[in-house]
């Protein structure tokens, strides 16, 4: 289903229905789905990741400049995508991670090619760790403009299968995590009386799996604190949503130490079993534009609102998952 990340991290489009930046948005991502190959094309890694590259045209590079992100999980997958991509239209990215070695290193990626990025080691289950996390961004970056709770894990079991606290940690890192980054974001926000947070569910909310019970439960509570929340705070100038990817091409699903020629096979085969619409998975920089695009001014309207992004996925069939994911 989902993608988030791995297990220290954790999931649109770019533009409204109307005006120029939002005509471009749509083209530049219709152009990258024609480069990556849809319809049953097989995949190309080469082409994604060029693909991927082109995070923004022309008329959005700086459609964040100067603003404050927060993203929960960017230590790698679509958490790093998103954090590289905010970075690179110029937004001030502080994002936190169990995993301080990928964490420092994102962290040097993103200031190396001249970006401002600030890690904080942190694990969203941990009440003062994600207050200490969300307090010190805000204090270095002058508030949070945008949100990004991203943070999550897998837990494929059958219910008899799973032991209470492996349930208790999948709750508690994607449930219980995701009101905790709201929980502490929030009054920075109304202190500004605007803000836009988008929180990772996933597509599996809404189509489960014999060994999906942990997450999908965590994923659908996901969907109905952004509901309630989005009730809560719109009124205040803060815009909430909620994110379904499907299956994507991170450390999330790729079973360790699966050689690389192996993983490419195993991803073109897998395709057209599982995505009747795209015959394929995401890649994470397709996912992090996403992502990007409900943060901008390109979304006024919408708030509350659960947007599958799974290539068609849950349009179709669906019959195998890589980790039970």
């Amino acid at each position: 289903m989902e993608t988030n990340t791995s297990t220290d991290t954790s999931t649109d489009t770019n533009g409204d229905a109307e005006g120029k930046p939002a005509a471009m948005a749509r083209r530049a991502l219709l152009s990258g789905a024609a480069a990556l190959g849809l319809g049953g094309v097989a995949f190309s890694p080469t082409a994604a990741h060029a693909t991927g590259a082109q995070s923004t045209s022309r008329g959005q590079a700086d459609r964040f400049r100067g603003k404050a992100v927060l993203i929960t999980g960017a230590a790698s997958g679509i958490g790093r995508a998103a954090a590289k991509a905010f970075a690179g239209e110029g937004a001030h990215v502080g994002f936190c991670g169990r995993r301080a070695e990928l964490g420092r290193q994102v962290e040097r990626e993103i200031r190396d090619a001249g970006g401002e990025a600030t890690y904080v080691q942190a694990d969203v289950c941990v009440d003062t760790q994600v207050r200490g996390f969300v307090d010190r961004i805000a204090s270095r970056y002058n508030g949070i403009d945008v949100a990004f709770n991203n943070a999550g894990i897998s837990g494929g079991k059958q219910p008899h299968e799973m032991s209470v606290e492996e349930w208790d940690d999948v709750q508690a890192t994607n449930a219980r995590g995701m009101f905790l980054a709201i929980k502490y974001g929030i009054p920075h926000m109304l202190r500004a009386q605007r803000g836009t947070i988008i929180c990772t569910s996933s597509s599996a909310a809404e189509q489960a799996r014999p060994n999906g019970a942990a997450y999908t439960a965590s994923k659908r509570a996901v969907q109905g604190i952004v509901k309630s929340a989005a009730l809560a705070y719109g009124t205040k100038g803060i815009r909430i949503n909620a994110l379904l990817p499907g299956t994507t091409d991170t450390p999330f699903v790729r079973p360790p130490g699966i050689p690389d020629p192996d993983w490419e096979k195993y991803k073109q085969a897998w395709g057209p079993l599982n995505v009747d619409g795209l015959e394929r998975m995401a890649n994470a920089e397709e996912v992090a534009r996403a992502v990007l695009g409900l943060a901008s001014d390109d979304f006024p309207y919408m708030t509350g609102a659960s947007i599958t992004m799974d290539g068609g996925s849950t349009a179709g069939r669906k019959m195998i998952q890589p980790n039970g994911g």
